[in-house]
């Protein structure tokens, strides 16, 4: 067993809550307490109620999650459905944790920082500005892919049924990462000279947009783009503290976009 608060100080210094900006940051933290002793740690996307029932069954005292409970400015009223889920949590004891820009732009632990060490990326560089934190990377594959190699690749490892836009270079050698809802974020990739944008999940108007940029772009699906971080997290504790973790698989489906192989895949 370790201390909870001891956890909870270790994920919000190594994660750099404190200098998040915006209405991102306040909300990042341990947002619902539960018990004060941690031996096991699950892992998961999304708070949901399923998330919960699968950790208190895995006999999880912490939950760490990537899309929180809490968002914006905080909380104004416990009715409805944020008193279903804090009864849940208080009810069985289960604290949660959230992290959701810090973990996606983490140089070493984020979510984009492992898609590009799955990749291979050399010359891994941040790439990305969002509201005006630089939250991705781009980099040079280890070798030459086309669109669809690339796609298929990600998809092995990752699962889903990632999207593939084939308007630019046959063959792919620079890319740029930035997970999850970072679909407008294409022309950014564009104006880098980058063979390849990977985000999470598409968005109506960039279908047209990449084929007028002459744009490749990868969709892996926002839940698929966003388990290697929280994962990343699990492994670091289980190394730091020797707590057990747990990655808890809730997929979502993918339904943004209807359109999934316009040039096959």
């Amino acid at each position: 067993m370790i201390s909870r608060d001891e956890i909870v100080t270790y994920l919000n210094n190594t994660l750099g809550l404190a200098a998040t900006k915006g209405d991102d940051g306040p909300c990042n933290g341990l947002q619902v307490q539960g018990v004060s002793e941690v031996r096991r740690i699950g892992l998961a996307v999304d708070a949901c109620l399923e998330a919960y029932e699968r950790a208190v069954a895995a006999g999880c005292q912490m939950l760490v999650v990537h899309h929180k409970l809490i968002w914006g400015s905080g909380v104004t009223s416990i009715t409805e459905r944020m008193h279903e889920h804090v009864s849940f949590l208080m009810r069985h004891g289960l604290n949660l944790y959230g992290s959701h820009l810090p973990l996606d732009m983490h140089p070493e632990l984020g979510n984009n920082a492992q898609l590009a060490k799955l990749l291979g990326l050399g010359e891994a560089a941040p790439f990305g500005e969002y509201h005006g934190e630089t939250i991705g990377f781009s980099g040079t594959l280890p070798q030459p892919l086309s669109p669809r190699e690339l796609a298929r690749r990600l998809g092995d490892a990752l699962g889903g049924r990632p999207v593939v836009l084939e308007f630019g270079p046959a063959a792919i050698c620079r890319v740029g990462i930035v997970s999850g809802g970072a679909a407008d974020m294409l022309d950014q990739a564009v104006r880098a000279g980058l063979d390849a944008y990977i985000t999470g999940e598409p968005m109506h108007f960039t279908y047209q947009l990449a084929r007028e940029l002459h744009a490749n772009v990868i969709y892996l699906g926002h839940y698929h783009s966003e388990t290697l971080g929280v994962r990343a997290v699990g492994q670091r504790l289980t190394e730091r503290f020797g707590v057990e973790n747990v990655f808890l698989d809730i997929a979502v489906p993918d339904t943004t976009w209807s359109i999934h192989e316009p040039n096959g895949v």
